[in-house]
């Protein structure tokens, strides 16, 4: 349904949004465009709202109402405690992703097991999207070298975009998976590559419907990018590193078969807020 009217004040604006979008949504597209503070929409509903921004939030209104993400409205989404630039060529970071932040530090951190965390280890990040990941572990650790590879040059000019906005530094590579770094090797490969299924019903639901189909599906049981990442990464990891992937809620089961049939060890899963095994791992002892 098409607003008609912009709303004149923060009141109405909120009234407009009611049996059309979640409430949380509203308040946050409503802040967004009028530049009210959150206490300001609740004490002051009769605050009056600029022309502009009253049409900026009608606006928001409509395509949110038609499902588009509020990240893609807002060009935004919080991750680990920052804020990162987000457009329709990009996944939108999710929290559960965080937990493959979190285990990346605790595998750097105070006895760790990363070999070459003492002197500057080598992370590589693959299908970066965002730079979300690979940006929240170069400023966690400032002791490490990390690389990030997209095969969307899109995806690619945004992760440089947020690399420059929180003062990050790492190297940022365009290509598909290990290809622009042949040669190398590293302590640590993290992804949260593709992973929904062909056909999947998923893909016609929420936020998904509106995100990059290269980003999301990976074959007939979305497993065909974790299948290529594990068995080409030892290839490219040093003696004692780690692989962390993060994979769909069904899933855990067949990684951990791929890792252990590729020679990893230590192989496990690791769960998410939801309490949904989320990431899947393994070292490599030889």
């Amino acid at each position: 349904m098409k607003t008609g009217m912009p709303p004149a004040t923060l009141g109405a604006a909120l009234q407009l949004a009611r049996g059309r979008i979640d409430g949380v949504d509203a308040r946050l597209l409503l802040r967004e465009a009028s530049g009210c503070s959150a206490a300001t929409l609740i004490g002051f509903p009769e605050r009056e709202l600029s022309t502009e921004a009253a049409q900026r939030y009608a606006d928001w209104l409509d395509r949110r109402e038609s499902g588009e993400p509020v990240a893609y409205l807002l060009g935004e989404r919080e991750f680990y405690g920052r804020m990162f630039r987000v457009t329709p060529d990009t996944l939108i970071p999710r929290p559960d992703t965080e937990l493959l932040v979190e285990l990346s530090l605790r595998l750097l951190g105070e006895g760790a097991r990363v070999p070459s965390q003492q002197s500057n280890a080598r992370i590589l990040d693959l299908g970066t999207g965002t730079g979300a990941i690979a940006i929240s572990l170069a400023l966690e650790c400032a002791h490490a070298n990390v690389t990030a590879i997209d095969a969307s040059a899109a995806a690619l000019a945004v992760a440089r975009d947020n690399a420059g906005k929180l003062k990050a530094s790492l190297r940022l590579l365009h290509g598909n998976w290990f290809e622009p770094v042949a040669q190398e090797r590293f302590d640590l490969i993290v992804s949260n590559p593709p992973y929904i299924a062909v056909g999947d019903v998923h893909l016609g639901q929420g936020d998904v419907r509106f995100e990059p189909l290269s980003a999301l599906v990976a074959g007939a049981d979305g497993l065909d990018d974790i299948r290529h990442i594990v068995s080409t990464t030892p290839l490219h990891l040093n003696a004692g590193g780690w692989l962390l992937l993060e994979h769909g809620y069904d899933q855990a089961s067949a990684v951990r078969a791929l890792l252990s049939a590729r020679g990893f060890a230590e192989v496990q899963s690791w769960k998410d807020l939801a309490g949904i095994e989320r990431v899947s791992g393994g070292a490599l002892t030889y």
